[in-house]
């Protein structure tokens, strides 16, 4: 009796692999795309993280140029600026300076380059110079960009 009870077993064993059939495919096809995905998205997440730290430097890099002439400018004349734009430009200055260049999931990168930008434009409108970082959206390009 139990040669009869094990020859049910095998009979199942086959025709279960045969029902299991769609959903083992289903499963191999997910893993096998999950992998795909996790080795993409590694590649595509890096050239994104390069392409905008990238940006982010080229921009910084632009503020800190237009800084060290204001300020050499301000060591050549001490009262070639009015002490409102000398405090505007250390305050700039102090933002370079404390921006998390090295940590970039720093919560507060966006708050530092958005006053930083609202520093310059201050500085900019002060001095009566018309400079615009070439890599930012000027606000007439803002309306045309969509997401």
């Amino acid at each position: 009796m139990a040669t009869q009870s094990e020859t049910p077993s095998v009979d199942e064993d086959i025709f279960e692999s045969s029902l299991n059939f769609e959903q083992t495919h289903l499963n191999e096809g997910f893993n096998d795309g999950y992998k795909d995905g996790l080795v993409s998205g590694r590649e595509e997440g890096r050239q994104v993280g390069l392409k905008t730290g990238f940006e982010v430097g080229e921009e910084l890099g632009f503020y800190r140029g237009c800084l060290d002439t204001w300020l050499s400018a301000m060591r050549i004349d001490p009262n070639y600026f009015s002490s409102r734009i000398q405090k505007t430009i250390k305050q700039m200055e102090e933002l370079i300076e404390k921006y998390p260049i090295l940590d970039p999931e720093d919560e507060a990168v966006q708050e530092i380059l958005d006053s930083l930008r609202l520093k310059f434009k201050v500085v900019c409108a002060k001095l009566s110079v018309k400079l615009e970082y070439d890599g930012y959206p000027k606000s007439s390009e803002v309306k045309s960009i969509e997401f």
